[in-house]
């Protein structure tokens, strides 16, 4: 949210700390890099925009290389490691993995497959007890 020139990120405090981290990083992708359209959004539902699965994928592509180091990711990988239990050695969800992944195929490392794709807005839908505890 902004207003009077303030930008405000809200975090529920009840989820695990490590998914607020995760969620407070890709909130500030989103006020880095969607600085114009925070004001029109706070006001409007949130499937009503076209560009909204578009601004999730940067702002999970901003969290994602905010929080995971490319040399970090290969270590687990080349540490014979599946990708779930690297995602968890990472302590992030699989679906940043994923975007990770993405990003690191696009300029051009040698990485295998993902064996998910992930949906923009998977943060929405992430549990909130259970295997998160594990992170």
């Amino acid at each position: 949210m902004r207003e009077c020139r303030k930008t405000c990120i809200v975090i529920n405090c009840d989820l695990p700390e490590i998914i607020q981290q995760i969620i407070l990083i890709h909130e500030i992708g989103h006020a880095l890099l969607h600085q114009k359209t925070l004001q029109i959004k706070c006001f409007h539902d949130f499937e009503l925009f076209d560009g909204v699965s578009q601004c999730e994928y940067e702002a999970n592509c901003f969290a994602a290389d905010y929080l995971l180091e490319d040399e970090d990711v290969l270590e687990m990988l080349n540490a014979d490691m599946s990708f779930f239990q690297a995602a968890a050695e990472l302590k992030v969800p699989p679906e940043l993995l994923d975007f990770k992944f993405q990003m690191m195929k696009r300029s051009g490392v040698q990485i295998v497959d993902s064996p998910i794709t992930s949906n923009s807005d998977f943060l929405k839908d992430i549990p909130t007890s259970g295997v998160i505890e594990n992170y």
